[in-house]
């Protein structure tokens, strides 16, 4: 009997062959030839978050108008965050066959110009420009990655930021995107945990344990159906890496976890979002669909007979749930409390079956070791910590954005060459690593390479990859109290140790920075400490003692002088410290009288001022109105 269709009425043809991914990856390299040498000039638009919240948007839309204005019929391109963050918005401009040009902090009124200037005038803006991509050479305009925050940089995960559309899957095949999938499905599971072992890839979520390891382990574990997950839950203070990747390109996640589910023997996994990034979970939802599409996710992957898929579940912003036995309990629909790990989830995980859980980042570097091999990836990085780091550079810092460095790079390189050091020439005075859970390291251990190991022995950790930096207007005591108060926030009460040892500490860091701090608090911190290590649940309340003692053991005069002499050395603490009015210096302006909510400054007009300290409340706001720094901390 032949098949008809009800709407033609005309024989139903069988089903073509879907394209394999050679032709998929030849035409997606036609396409991307077609858009850089065709007729029609290109924008390209960073519209990551952090471009997004510096008004990329409107910058967008600027350009735009200002091209049909013009008549100039262009593609218009949205890309990732290239990690020059502090230069948001980027806007590059492109014309067939000529050079692509980068330019920063883009405003609306700029992007105009530009584009008037680039596509109209013929005139580059070399006065504008940041630099230009790939070999380009440009009278006046340097090359992009040689800007000092990019030179020094290893890009291997965000060797794509900033390059190309993050939602389009035909860019990411044209650059190589998808090439270790069919390599993988080629071989054997086991050679695959081989690979990844002997890369000696740690994970990147903090912990550091052997990618390898873990992997052999679920593989090995008894039990079906066995399950991948991708932690993108990111909680930690300043940090935005694993954001930043989702943004830039979800598909290098998706691929990586297609080869560890392959290698573990799993056929459904799950990316684990937080709802703080609806930006990330937009991009992940069309590249899940686009892989769908293109034979990459779901049923006999490529013809090889393997079959998986992934789904997308938002967690509530909990910062418990980025630990792993946490994270599976939302999986599941129940509270985001973990659990005692002396059984592993890599045996009981998600519905008391295994379950291979890395993060972002970590799943991102897989489709490298797989196409370069497991010795190229060896070969960067120190001995016991292989490969990159990406980190968030936030804080003091001039450079602030998203780098990507080898392990073994030391502080001072990221800090200095890469972050541009310290604005306003004030000193250096620390650096937190780790977040939450990390310390802080100080000025004597600049010159320390950073990997796990190092890290650990100074008091810190790696985290996820975010690095504070502060500067010597930064009270110790008040940082070591803005940790604790944002972990006793986010503590889920499981256990009694974290509850009540986390809140404990809290109200002793209190009373230091308000100067009524008592001779044996800072013991007490430590007692505290040590119980708080060995007897918490899990992660969050075993490494809360990170911050008290790190800032303890390189900043005890901090302490004592909160303790003793009711004085912060870092003028912070409000009330350990007193304004007072510069006579030399004072203009006799007003500005500071105006500002004052207590009446407490006095002064005729243009002749010095003064304070009444005695009605002062220590506010600030005559401080940060004053224009002649005629105000000083004492």
């Amino acid at each position: 009997m032949r098949h008809t269709s009800a709407q033609t009425d005309r024989p139903v043809s069988v089903r073509e062959r879907p394209p394999s991914l050679l032709e998929l990856q030849a035409r997606a390299r036609q396409r991307w030839h077609d858009l850089k040498c065709g007729e029609q000039p290109i924008v390209w638009v960073g519209s990551a978050t952090c471009g997004l919240a510096a008004g990329a948007r409107a910058t967008l839309e600027a350009a735009r108008a200002e091209l049909d204005e013009n008549g100039i019929l262009a593609h218009v391109i949205p890309v990732g965050c290239l990690g020059v963050c502090y230069l948001e918005p980027l806007m590059d401009l492109e014309k067939p066959g000529g050079p692509r040009v980068c330019y920063g902090q883009v405003t609306p009124e700029k992007a105009r110009a530009i584009v008037r200037s680039f596509f109209v005038e013929g005139d580059l803006r070399p006065d504008l420009a940041l630099g230009t991509w790939g070999d380009a050479e440009v009278p006046g305009i340097p090359r992009l990655f040689d800007l000092p925050m990019l030179r020094p940089q290893v890009r291997l995960v965000t060797r794509s930021f900033g390059l190309f559309d993050p939602d389009s899957i035909d860019h990411y095949l044209a650059h190589g995107g998808y090439e270790s999938l069919p390599r993988a499905l080629a071989m054997e599971p086991e050679a695959i945990i081989e690979e990844v072992t002997k890369s000696g890839l740690r994970g990147r979520g903090g912990g550091g344990f052997s990618t390898g390891r873990k992997w052999r382990s679920c593989r090995e574990a008894p039990g079906e159906p066995k399950y991948v997950i991708c932690n993108g839950d990111e909680g930690d203070p300043g940090a935005f890496m694993d954001r930043s990747v989702m943004e830039a390109t979800p598909h290098a996640i998706i691929e990586g976890m297609v080869i560890g589910a392959y290698a573990i023997g799993a056929h459904h996994g799950f990316m684990y979002v937080r709802n703080e990034y609806p930006l990330a979970v937009v991009r992940l939802t069309k590249a899940l669909a686009d892989a769908r599409q293109h034979g990459l996710l779901g049923d006999d992957i490529l013809g090889s007979g393997f079959s998986f898929d992934l789904q997308i579940n938002r967690g509530g912003g909990a910062f418990v749930c980025g630990e792993s036995t946490a994270l599976m309990a939302s999986l599941e629909g129940r509270p985001g409390e973990p659990r005692a790990k002396y059984v592993h989830t890599v045996e009981v995980g998600l519905h008391g079956l295994p379950s291979c859980l890395n993060n972002v980042e970590t799943w991102a570097n897989v489709p490298l070791i797989i196409s370069r091999g497991a010795d190229w990836f060896a070969a960067i990085g120190t001995e016991r910590s292989k490969g990159t780091k990406v980190f968030s550079l936030v804080g003091k810092v001039r450079n602030t954005g998203l780098v990507e460095v080898p392990m073994g790079m030391t502080l001072r390189e990221i800090v200095f060459d890469i972050g541009g050091g310290i604005p306003d020439d004030r000193a250096f005075k620390a650096v937190q690593t780790g977040g939450p859970s990390g310390g802080c390291i100080p000025a004597q251990f600049l010159d320390t390479p950073v990997d796990f190991d190092q890290l650990w022995e100074l008091g810190s950790m790696m985290g996820s990859g975010g690095l504070i930096v502060m500067d010597e207007d930064t009270c110790m005591v008040n940082v070591a109290r803005y940790f604790l108060d944002f972990l006793q926030q986010e503590s889920c009460g499981k256990c009694t140790a974290c509850r009540e040892g986390v809140a404990q500490m809290l109200h002793l860091l209190n009373k230091i920075s308000a100067g009524e701090g008592k001779e044996g608090d800072v013991e007490l911190l430590l007692e505290l400490c040590d119980l708080l290590e060995g007897a918490a649940l899990c992660g969050l309340g075993n490494t809360a003692c990170n911050p008290v003692r790190s800032t303890i053991r390189y900043f005890r005069e901090e302490y004592d002088a909160h303790i003793r002499d009711h004085r912060c050395p870092a003028r912070e603490c409000r009330g350990l410290f007193r304004y007072e009015i510069i006579a030399e210096a004072c203009k006799g302006c007003g500005v500071c009288v105006e500002e004052c909510p207590r009446e407490a400054i006095t002064g005729e007009r243009r002749k010095p001022h003064v304070i009444d300290e005695s009605k002062c409340v220590h506010c600030g706001l005559c401080f940060a109105a004053c224009r002649f720094d005629a105000i000083a901390k004492v």
